[in-house]
């Protein structure tokens, strides 16, 4: 055994560590999630509360992370899935770290214990975010919403999903900081705003592959309808489909196949006066490539 020691570690110049937790039991019907943050116990998650319950026991179990709030109630900050756990268990009170914190500080709490300590979805952290008011949550969020689409709180198959609906809020995230808002706005709108809005269609792979695409040529980004009725011509599905039988197991080899065809595509669709001559060869010859 030995004690704790901070020999060697550099101190905090400031700290500003808020009030002091309390420590007391708290009935379970007094807990309350927050599902702007909170994510769904679906999936593993439900496995794992389920394997909780089984082989419940009081010293495995660290107090839950709750604040006050209005109603004589409790919001979840970290716990949910153990409290749930001791419900099924069969217990009625569960030991609580009771913090005072806002909306925003719960957020923000949620995200650094759970971003942290256990695995948790980009999409969940993303809604922590912007529920802690972050820029680039909120930037993405304002992206999002010029485009029409919704991006999702979980993971959600394919057939349970909505025509725009996405996961990849990682994608969008790194798309918006490498091309800026134009870009990325218009490349979501080639598929949300085209034929190609169905479930599943935006993918990390294609929101990438066109947002390049649309950088390299910001006469074809800024042509407004043109570009859309051009897009209703392209079929992604079937492109992200050749990409995956085309190319080697690595996701950026496949998002350079869809950049190649989507380009040639557009090279053949949009209209020649608004390319240079000696781009528009080029882009043929992409096409006849691609087409071979």
């Amino acid at each position: 055994m030995r004690p704790i020691s901070t020999e060697g570690l550099e101190k905090p110049t400031s700290i500003d560590a808020g009030a002091v937790p309390m420590l007391q039991w708290l009935k379970i019907e007094d807990l309350l999630v927050d599902p702007t943050y909170q994510r769904p116990i679906v999936g593993q998650g439900r496995r794992n509360v389920i394997r909780i319950a089984q082989s419940f026991s009081w010293s495995c179990f660290s107090p839950v992370v709750v604040s006050p709030i209005e109603g004589g109630k409790f919001a979840i900050i970290d716990g949910q899935h153990r409290t749930t756990a001791a419900a099924l268990a069969g217990f009625d009170s569960v030991p609580c770290q009771v913090v005072i914190a806002a909306q925003e500080d719960q957020a923000i709490a949620f995200k650094a214990i759970n971003g942290v300590t256990v695995p948790i979805s980009p999409m969940a952290l993303y809604s922590a975010a912007v529920v802690a008011r972050e820029p680039w949550a909120i930037e993405v969020a304002d992206v999002c919403l010029r485009a029409d689409v919704e991006l999702l709180r979980y993971p959600l198959p394919v057939e349970r999903q909505r025509p725009g609906q996405t996961m990849a809020v990682g994608a969008i995230a790194r798309c918006l900081n490498r091309y800026g808002q134009a870009t990325l706005i218009t490349a979501l709108q080639c598929v949300t705003q085209t034929n190609n809005n169905v479930p599943g269609a935006l993918t990390a792979r294609v929101i990438r592959a066109i947002c390049e695409v649309l950088h390299s040529n910001p006469l074809w980004r800024d042509s407004g309808l043109t570009l859309l009725e051009a897009f209703d011509s392209i079929d992604l599905a079937t492109l992200q489909s050749e990409a995956a039988l085309h190319t080697g197991p690595t996701r950026t080899s496949q998002v350079e196949f869809m950049i190649e065809r989507i380009r040639a595509e557009l090279f053949s669709l949009m209209p020649r006066p608004q390319i240079p001559l000696q781009t528009w060869s080029q882009g043929v010859q992409e096409l006849q490539s691609a087409t071979s």
